[in-house]
């Protein structure tokens, strides 16, 4: 009989159910049958991708995101008993769902009560190293409490000076195996004509993805070219509206997002971590504008254009004549390296 696997991503924005979708596959490809556990967008976004799959609603962690950048941090820990209490909810639901199915392993993206000590548990991250301003010591060192429960830690990035996520994915502080696995995206580049001068990719909690959404549709008024914006709302029903020279989208699947990223000349969006991977692997150009208070987007945007990689500003100071700055960067590129999914596999 096919071993099964779970494989759980947090839902907090899409992120985290994307870079999961070439697990999946990769488990399809090796012989094991992936049964699909998470809450919310997430859950949505990965019963449309694998429809075939089983799949299991697990307690939500509820996060939101404060109107105001500058409150994060606060509106975080004022969350943090929620957070603690739907990881314990998490825990009791592993235990149901072994009780009810025959697992032989957990694939955990970032969802830290998802794992058992009679079942091989793996958790995705690729932050290590939690950044929250001056508490960053501290968010790190919470963060790895919960990882050094798992058997072994994945992270989807290089081991070398070139990676993607930079300051993030190390730590000398973690005691369990840690395999970097390389980036993970669902997409791959083809060769083809640019018929979309500008991709605007929303994403993450709200109200950042609304405010956000709201003041780049005022900017983009007065944009030059064909603009195509993907909202990152997971409805039943994909919805299609065109204002002007402006197509908006709800919702994408990988197939019609790939084909709308390789066919777009730029992409403005979030600085979120799985964005990067995406970007990299297309060799896309890119305007980042990091949610508000996110210190790791903070950082990553930073980084980036400090790098001459991805021009970026804050969500106050963008206008669409920051725009103009975008080829002056090289864009995101990563090597032609593939996960070795074969061998990662062999833990279960």
């Amino acid at each position: 009989m096919k071993k099964r696997i779970l494989v759980a991503p947090l839902n907090w924005g899409l992120g985290h159910a994307t870079r999961c979708i070439p697990i999946v596959k990769a488990l399809i490809s090796e012989g094991f049958v992936p049964i699909i556990a998470s809450d919310g967008s997430a859950l949505q976004l990965l019963r449309k991708e694998f429809p075939n799959l089983s799949s299991i609603e697990l307690p939500s962690y509820n996060i939101t995101y404060a109107k105001n950048g500058k409150l994060f941090k606060l509106k975080l820990l004022k969350d943090s008993p929620k957070i603690i209490n739907a990881i314990k909810e998490e825990k009791k639901a592993i235990k149901r769902i072994l009780e009810l199915n025959e697992i032989s392993g957990i694939i955990s993206d970032n969802r830290l009560g998802v794992r058992h000590k009679n079942v091989p548990s793996i958790f995705i991250t690729h932050q290590l190293n939690v950044l929250s301003g001056s508490t960053s010591w501290l968010s790190t060192k919470m963060h790895l409490s919960f990882i050094k429960k798992f058997d072994a830690c994945w992270v989807p990035d290089f081991d070398n000076v070139n990676n993607l996520s930079g300051k993030l994915s190390r730590s000398k502080q973690i005691d369990i195996p840690v395999k970097y696995i390389g980036p993970l995206s669902r997409f791959n580049k083809s060769k083809t004509k640019i018929t979309t001068n500008l991709l605007v990719l929303l994403s993450g909690p709200e109200p950042q993805r609304t405010l956000l959404e709201e003041k780049l549709l005022m900017e983009l008024k007065s944009y030059h070219g064909s603009i195509i914006v993907v909202r990152g709302l997971m409805e039943k029903e994909q919805h299609v509206e065109v204002r002007d020279k402006i197509t908006l989208y709800n919702f994408m699947t990988s197939e019609e997002l790939e084909k709308t990223m390789n066919t777009s000349a730029g992409v403005l969006c979030r600085s979120g971590y799985t964005t990067v991977m995406d970007l990299a692997k297309l060799e896309k150009q890119a305007f980042f504008i990091p949610t508000p208070g996110q210190f790791e987007q903070e950082y990553l945007a930073k980084r980036f254009t400090e790098l001459n990689i991805v021009p970026s500003c804050s969500q106050d100071e963008f206008t669409v004549k920051k725009l103009i700055d975008v080829p002056l960067y090289k864009g995101l590129t990563m090597p032609k390296e593939t996960t070795n999914f074969k061998e990662l596999f062999n833990l279960f």
